[in-house]
């Protein structure tokens, strides 16, 4: 039986190469395999004749294929090599700025965050900039988000891989100084990569997963909050409300939905309530809660109200292929349109107590659910409630703002490692 199938899987070849146009050889037929005596020697000769064209074309397309799979490899040693050169210059320089300001921490505090979250922006600028020239772009749908970017909000973002994060670098960046007064929620091992630094600087929160730690890390989410949101004059959050990748808590979410008899989802799955309750708690003025105070998104009042919005954010990839970190990176997947698509909601419309708010989020990831269906069937996210078309907004870097923070960037690097050669010279 195995030799049969060994046989079998290498048909072709053993046709070529063991028979002639006669026939059978007398091993051949002792060999007991007597499907191969139905073919005679026409047809061998032209199984062999299609066998060896077949193989040209393949070797021909993969010829025709090298020197662009050739240009795709050089191209992204190319990419990793300025992506290092980036870091190390733009990521040292960030540092030394902020050790050099620490007198202004003290003497006006206001201004040393001002200055922080400008530096900042214009890093995560640095990454998204890296997807720009590789082509991944961003279209936004849906609410226009740029209407509350002077007030204080939380974005809801469903989790799909690493390249959601720059996704989100990306298409904050043209709403003024969001990015700049913004804090993530992200998860532990964040701490650990390259980008480290700036984040536990800025003041980013990294929540480690898991039931184990998960009460101790609410409790440390409170004290963070309490203790750098307001005085280092934070506006937006961005939080990832399921915990994890999709692929990575899909099964997961599903037994849970069916043993707690809630909806089947397949694009998302269902949220954790922990964090999204304790932000909630601590930024929210409680009587804006069930009073006009968040308004119309239309009618915003400048003064700070506490948190006044909660932005339902949905990230949609073409054919429900996420884009990671490497590919960010190194650029060696084709030009690729990110979809966005975001949905405003007054904090007044949004429970505080732990049934209804779970409700509220439970309803927002199945509305996520419905809007990714529609999106991966049709191409595009449905029009709004009262409208007949859905409009989309093509997001854009100014190339000239790249190269300007760019070179800002390697200048600083070059002017702190002549600083740091001067005082080697002067002390050795």
């Amino acid at each position: 039986m195995k030799s049969h199938l060994n046989l079998r899987r290498y048909g072709a070849l053993y046709k070529c190469s063991h028979y002639s146009e006669k026939g059978l050889r007398v091993s051949d037929k002792q060999t007991g395999f007597p499907w191969l005596l139905k073919d005679g020697p026409k047809e061998r000769r032209m199984a062999c004749q299609k066998d060896r064209t077949d193989s040209h074309v393949r070797m021909a397309v993969t010829l025709e294929r090298a020197p662009w799979l050739g240009w795709i490899l050089v191209k992204a040693l190319l990419r990793f090599a300025f992506m290092v050169a980036n870091n190390l210059v733009a990521i040292s320089s960030y540092v030394f700025y902020v050790i050099v300001l620490q007198p202004l921490r003290v003497l006006d505090s206001k201004s040393f965050w001002y200055i922080e979250g400008i530096m900042y922006k214009w890093l995560l600028g640095m990454v998204a900039s890296w997807g720009w020239y590789a082509g991944y772009t961003v279209m936004e749908w849906g609410d226009d988000i740029k209407a509350v970017m002077e007030d204080e909000a939380v974005m809801l973002v469903n989790h799909q891989a690493t390249g959601d994060v720059c996704t989100l670098m990306m298409c904050l960046q043209d709403k003024g100084l969001v990015v700049a007064q913004m804090m993530w929620l992200m998860d532990h091992i964040f701490k650990y990569t390259n980008f480290g630094i700036v984040s536990l600087i800025h003041g980013d929160f990294f929540i480690r997963q898991g039931k184990s730690h998960r009460d101790q890390q609410l409790l440390l989410l409170r004290k963070h909050l309490e203790n750098n949101y307001r005085n280092r004059d934070r506006k937006w959050i961005v939080l990832f409300p399921e915990g994890g990748f999709l692929r990575k808590r899909r099964e997961t979410s599903q037994a849970f939905a069916k043993k707690k008899n809630l909806p089947f989802l397949t694009h998302v799955t269902l949220p954790r309530i922990g964090a999204t309750q304790i932000i909630l708690n601590v930024l929210v003025a409680r009587q804006q809660n069930g009073s006009p105070a968040g308004g119309d998104v239309k009618e915003l009042d400048s003064r700070s109200k506490g948190l006044q919005w909660i932005i339902d954010t949905t990230i949609a990839y073409p054919k429900a292929e996420p884009i990671d970190i490497q590919t960010w990176i190194l650029g060696y997947r084709k030009p690729t349109v990110t979809h966005v698509h975001y949905r405003i909601f007054p904090i007044k419309d949004v429970p505080l107590e732990t049934d209804e708010l779970s409700d509220w989020l439970y309803q927002r990831f199945i509305e996520k659910e419905e809007l990714l269906s529609h999106f991966y069937e049709t191409g595009a996210f449905p029009p709004a409630q009262g409208h007949r078309e859905a409009v989309s907004r093509e997001m854009t870097l100014s190339n000239m703002w790249i190269f300007l923070i760019q070179s800002f960037a390697f200048l600083s690097g070059y002017m702190w490692y002549n600083i740091f050669q001067y005082f080697y010279h002067c002390l050795f």
